[in-house]
């Protein structure tokens, strides 16, 4: 009871000081945890295959993509939950269906990139997801002090567009091998 007692307080004061609504983190922080968990799953047995690919020197470190995906999903939930807390209910309906729609294109990507070696339609899916991302942070800079806190997301996804399709580009004939195996693969399993 004292314990739930403290805790009530202690949420109502946080709510009333600095606008901390728990309720509004739930569903980013849920649906961005989802991405980063179907993300990891999906690019876990794939690193073989990674390392043999044909890069570019612009190429980044494997160290520095866990960093910067892990800075950007908390940056992602902290913005989105902040614009649902604040924004007018209109506003947020389309929020969350693109909140939805970006980490869906999100986890996508690392499925069609590492489990299917489909570096052409994985190019594709960064792509959209750059426009998503664009998307997503017009939409919760809406009207705000949080204009530019997603900034750095898009800009990333650019980049990520880039290295995909170079990776495509040098990597075409083993890119289309890959595509020509899965294809089958589904063909036989329709038969």
């Amino acid at each position: 009871m004292l314990v739930a007692l403290v805790s009530g307080r202690l949420r109502r004061r946080l709510s009333d000081r600095i606008g901390f609504h728990p309720s509004a983190w739930l569903l980013p922080a849920g649906m961005v945890s989802a991405a980063a968990i179907a993300g990891a799953v999906a690019s876990g047995s794939s690193s073989q295959w990674y390392r043999g690919l044909d890069k570019p020197g612009y190429q980044p470190p494997p160290q520095v993509f866990p960093l910067v995906w892990t800075a950007l999903y908390a940056d992602i939930i902290v913005t989105t939950a902040a614009a649902l807390q604040h924004d007018p209910p209109a506003r947020r309906r389309g929020l969350r269906a693109a909140l939805a729609v970006n980490m869906l294109l999100n986890s996508s990507w690392t499925w069609v990139f590492f489990r299917g070696h489909r570096l052409g339609t994985a190019t594709a899916v960064a792509a959209a997801l750059t426009v998503s991302s664009a998307d997503l942070t017009v939409r919760t800079a809406a009207g705000s002090r949080r204009r530019w806190w997603l900034a750095a997301y898009p800009v990333w996804c650019a980049f990520a567009t880039a290295l995909s399709a170079d990776l495509w580009e040098r990597n075409r004939s083993e890119s289309a091998a890959a595509e020509l195996i899965s294809d089958e693969t589904a063909r036989l399993g329709d038969e």
